[in-house]
């Protein structure tokens, strides 16, 4: 893991790795967002060690990308949902998706994200907000943003 301090650093990449950058915590949000997963045992399948996964949500809970809902139907513990923080995490994970789909996924993608209305593919892109989209990545550059620290 990066460590905690950014001394030498302003990267809102690397404080979101912080959060969401251990190995399973996207697979974690992917499936509270797209496979249903709301139990403990739900997410045993991905084959996490209990403590781990357990470490895990609490993590996930105490950012506040997951939030615990108790159960309606029995009077145990409940379940776990996605917060506006962790839904803001789908296009992140459709993209990781995308990526290992074209380096990953030698016998093409295992699992295709569709729009529930129509049936068409989903995909993320790389858009500007003036003109539109962005079809070669040179065309990227940085410039400081309003978080950036003045030079001293």
């Amino acid at each position: 893991m990066l460590g905690r301090t950014y001394d030498s650093q302003v990267c809102s990449a690397a404080r979101a790795l912080e959060v969401v950058g251990e190995r399973w915590s996207l697979l974690i949000v992917r499936d509270v967002l797209f496979a249903g997963a709301t139990r403990f045992a739900d997410f045993q399948r991905l084959g996490i060690a209990t403590n781990v996964l357990a470490k895990r949500l609490d993590s996930l809970v105490d950012s506040g990308i997951l939030e615990r809902r108790p159960s309606v139907e029995t009077h145990d513990r409940g379940g776990y949902a996605a917060t506006r923080k962790g839904l803001d995490l789908a296009p992140v994970i459709i993209a990781l998706t995308q990526w290992g789909d074209r380096w990953a996924a030698p016998d093409g993608p295992p699992i295709l994200y569709r729009h529930t209305g129509c049936g068409g593919g989903i995909a993320e892109q790389t858009t500007c907000s003036i003109c539109g989209q962005i079809t070669d990545l040179s065309q990227i550059h940085v410039v400081h943003g309003p978080g950036m620290p003045q030079a001293q």
